[in-house]
Order: C-alpha cells, then structure tokens, then sequence
C-alpha cells in the first residue's frame, strides 16, 4: 500500500534494469535506504525474460502503439514485430496409426502445440554471455551475489567455413582433437596464440606491427585461411579494422577465461539472462531494500537545482538522490541529467529471436549437455552479429525446440532487413534450422545516449540516468557504468563489498562466538577429518602389537 511506504530514502531508483539494479544493490549494501520502483508488472525492464505467452503480448503491445502515442515516446523497445511460420495445425501421428513394428516420428510442431509449451520458455530482450574471467563474474564473487543464480558452460564456439558450422578449437585438447586442422595449422595455431599470450613480455617481437591491423599481423606470421578465420572473427571477436593492440587483448581476454568452468570461455545463466538483474534485487531487499513494481513518478518536486522529492502513487517521498533507469523518465522534463555514460552509445541493437524445431549444425554440435552454442557472423561493415542457440538444457526452452538469438547495430528502423544477411548465412548452411515463430524489434539507445552530452549542461545534480544494453558480447560496459553512477554518488564508499553468508549473519543479542561454534566450515571438516585418520592408525597399531602378542604367546605356550 502507498501509505505504508516510508516518506524519505537516501536513494530511489526508478527501472529494474540491469544496471539499476546493480546501483539500487551497491547502495543498499552500504546501508543506504533504497526504494527501487518499476511503471512495468516484470523485472527487469529491456534486460528482461518472458515465456512465450508473456512475450507474445508484450511484442503486441509495442507493435499496437502508435507512433505519435507520448506514453511510448521514450519506450526503449521499437520496430517490434512477429510472425509464425507454422499455422495449420496437424495432429501427431496416433499410436494406433503407427504400422506395427515401426517406431514413432518425431513429433510435429505447430503453433498450437508450441503454444501449450509455453511455460517452458525464458526469452531474453538482451541474451549475453560472459566471460569466465569478466568483470561480472569477477563481481558475482566478489559481492557474494553467485550463490543466487546458477550458470552452464557454453558447449560450442562456432564458425561457419564454406557453408558448413564448425566448432572452433578453444583449448589445447580441442586443438590436437579438431580433425578442420591439419597438423602443420594445429602448430601453427598453437604457437600464435601462445605469442599473443607474451606480449607484455615480449613486446619487441610486435614492434614492427604496432601501426597495422591485427589481419595484417595474422597474415604476416603465413598463417592459412581457415586459421586467420577463427582467430579473427571467433577468438578474438574482432574484425578488419581492428587494431593489434585491441585484437591481442581480445584474444588474451579469450584465453584467459578457459578452463575456469568449462571447454569454453562463457557461461550462460541458466534460465536465461533476466534472473542476473534479478540477483542484484535479491541482495538488495535483504539489505532492506523496498521493492515496488507497478508503481511510477508521476510527479517531481524540484528546488536548488534538485529533485526534493516525487510523488509515487498518493505519498510524496522525499529521495537525497535518483537513478533512473532505460526507458523511464521522470515527468516535467524530458532529459534526466548528470548520468554517467560509457566510451560509446548504448542500444542500437537490431534482435531477431527464432524458436525452431531442429538446431543449427550437425549433431556433434548439439549432443552436449549444456545447452548453449556461439556464433559470431561477420559482414562487410565489420561489426557482425552475434549467434546464441539455446535447447532444453539451459532451462530457455522445451525438449525438442530450439531458441535462436541474433543481436546486431542497427543500421535502420527495420530490424528484420539488418538481420536478413546473416539469417541467410544460417538457413544457407548444411544444417540450416527449421524456423517455426520469430520476432523482431529494436532497441534503442537511452535519453543521454541519445540527445548527446550537451544534456548535462543544465544538469540536475541528484540524478543519474542509466545505460541501456550495448552492442557487446558481455556485461564489461554496464558495469562501468553501474560502478561510475555509484561512485559519482557515494565516491568515498566500496563498491559492492562482500555480503555474508546467512550462517555468518549474527541477528539481535546472540552471541557471535557461540554462532560461529555452530558454523561448519572447511577447516573444522580437515580437522575432523585428520583426527579419524590418526585414530584408525592408532587402532590399527593397536592391532597389530595384539597380534604378535598373541603369536608370541602361542610360541611361547609351545616351548
């Protein structure tokens, strides 16, 4: 109920949005009051995920919006659009009409029976994926946030080579395995990546390509195609123009991260990428964080250059300072300054999400366990796009379906035209997949991405407008800049220290010592574990001398 809110917080935070959600955490944490509202019913905002039922009525109600409609001017989410592939339903074959001896077909999707699932579906706005050795799981365990979301190791990174997808050797295993490589590429590609590995240490042995693109220095060490290939494009994620510097740092950011969690560099969050925001929300009600969806700012209160205070449903809430988050604003004015932006634009991403009835690649490919398989396509402009195939495993979909997600820069307001050429490098392979419903939609950049930096000029010095998603792979430029609003907030305090663990938590008058008896930990287990040893070798000693007591006993009753 509004009456039942408290009137003043030290922070509110307007957007469940990733990065909001990172801020509206790291305040609380430090023992800040934080009240984190949503205008929207779900989690999460452009960062969220929906089942399918979900998903389908909120592409509709962005599709149904007209253009000139002022509620939808800042909606982060454009251009949207959807469309079934299947639409006559036809029944799966009946046991009885199954000839005796001859097993089942597969079974027959259509829209109808895709519907039934949709339960089963976790569709993200913005799938990633992360780096083993990224910032966010480096913050994760740091923060102790980890211990709220569970993770699968990317099965596959792929590549498609002369129309077939091929799996990219990523550890040295892989590489001596890979039958794609002959075994002078496999020497070849092993002791290119072990130079890039070196170069803080030996920097000399790059000196001579310091002004030229990492393609040029690839071609320079008579590397062949298919290696330059994978190394450029699917190791090091980068493209033609792409510096040496930048290309060997991608690649040792590539190396750095396998062997941590698995034969990749990535994980994926299971049950896809709308529980991460989720994560930060948990930890920041246990920290005594107020929660409210369904609730916007209809009103603001301005004085000295501040915002003293909103109105929030019927209460007046005064807040020290405000975050809001992409796609909200505040009323009264239309550019919330003083955020904090990164080193380039957010949004500008052209989605398309396919669900399909069979994978792409050959079933090498899609046989694993984790569920998840990378790809990333390339193009004349050198950006690319960005490949994420998800089955059952990864809690996304159901058994038998498939969930492809292609992320690439919008170079219009029709994203079903940028995403057109690298869809038809999929459906053009040797395993193209069978589409059944896709989608399409835009997302746009924020208000500050948008209107420039200019904005900040007539700023209003308690509010920070946060970052949507960026055309990157990871979460490395929404962290900056969840770290940059809070320390612009509260610079002298940590960033997200560590939150305890629930055994560690002492509540009232209780005794911390006693506590901290009743904690089982590693130490203790050794412990007890050293002293059952040293007691079954006591026993077994004592044995033994019982033994030869015996013996020279009966020896002795012979004599």
């Amino acid at each position: 109920m509004d009456e039942d809110l408290p009137t003043e917080f030290d922070l509110v935070v307007v957007g469940t949005g990733f990065v909001e959600s990172i801020v509206a955490a790291a305040a609380s944490r430090i023992g800040k009051t934080v009240l984190h509202i949503d205008p929207n019913d779900f989690y999460g905002g452009t960062w969220a995920s929906f089942n399918l039922d979900a998903l389908q009525s909120f592409i509709s109600s962005i599709a149904e919006s007209p253009a000139t409609d002022e509620s939808k001017q800042f909606n982060s989410i454009k251009n949207a659009s959807q469309i079934w592939h299947v639409t006559t339903p036809t029944a799966t074959p009946a046991d009885d009409a199954i000839p005796e001896g001859q097993e089942a077909t597969e079974k027959i999707w259509t829209k109808e029976n895709v519907l039934k699932e949709f339960r089963r579906f976790n569709v993200d706005l913005s799938p990633k994926l992360l780096f083993s050795c990224g910032k966010l799981v480096k913050l994760l365990i740091s923060s102790n946030i980890c211990r709220y979301a569970e993770f699968r190791a990317v099965d596959h990174v792929c590549t498609i080579i002369n129309g077939q997808t091929r799996s990219v050797p990523c550890s040295r295993t892989d590489v001596f395995n890979t039958k794609d490589l002959s075994i002078v590429e496999k020497r070849l590609l092993m002791k290119l990546l072990t130079s890039c590995m070196g170069y803080d240490e030996h920097p000399e042995e790059f000196k001579d390509y310091e002004d030229k693109t990492f393609l040029e220095y690839l071609k320079s060490v008579k590397l062949t195609d298919n290696i330059i290939h994978c190394v450029l494009y699917s190791i090091s994620m980068s493209n033609e123009q792409t510096s040496l510097k930048d290309g060997i740092d991608n690649t040792k950011k590539f190396l750095n991260s396998l062997g941590r969690y698995g034969n990749t560099p990535f994980l994926f969050p299971m049950y896809g990428c709308g529980e991460i925001p989720q994560c930060f929300c948990r930890l920041c009600a246990v920290f005594g964080g107020i929660y409210c969806l369904k609730r916007s700012v209809s009103n603001v209160s301005i004085a000295d250059a501040k915002v003293d205070s909103i109105k929030c449903g019927n209460q007046d809430i005064k807040a020290s300072n405000i975050v809001v988050g992409h796609g909200n604003i505040l009323p009264d004015f239309s550019i919330p300054a003083g955020g904090t932006g990164v080193g380039k634009k957010c949004g500008g991403i052209s989605r398309a999400i396919y669900i399909t009835s069979s994978p792409l690649g050959a079933e090498e490919l899609n046989s694993s366990g984790g569920g998840v398989n990378f790809l990333k396509l390339t193009d004349e402009s050198g950006t690319g796009a960005f490949v994420l195939q998800l089955s059952h495993y990864s809690g996304t979909c159901p058994k038998g379906l498939y969930l492809i997600h292609i992320s690439c820069s919008a170079k219009s307001n029709n994203p079903e035209a940028d995403i057109k050429p690298y869809l038809d490098k999929l459906l053009t392979t040797d395993h193209p997949p069978a589409i059944l419903y896709s989608i399409y939609f835009t997302i746009d950049a924020c208000l500050r991405c948008t209107s420039g930096a200019s904005i900040t000029n007539d700023s209003l010095s308690n509010v920070f407008v946060c970052c949507g998603p960026s055309f990157e792979l990871d979460y490395d430029e929404s962290i900056d800049n969840a770290e940059g609003i809070f320390k612009k907030i509260y610079p002298e305090d940590e960033f997200l220290p560590r939150a305890p663990d629930p055994e560690e938590i002492v509540i009232g008058d209780e005794d911390p010592v006693s506590v901290a008896d009743d904690v089982i930990t590693l130490d203790s287990v050794k412990e007890q574990i050293m002293e059952l040893e040293a007691g079954l070798l006591h026993q077994e000693d004592c044995m033994e001398e019982n033994s030869r007591n015996e013996e020279m006993a009966m020896e002795v009753g012979e004599e």
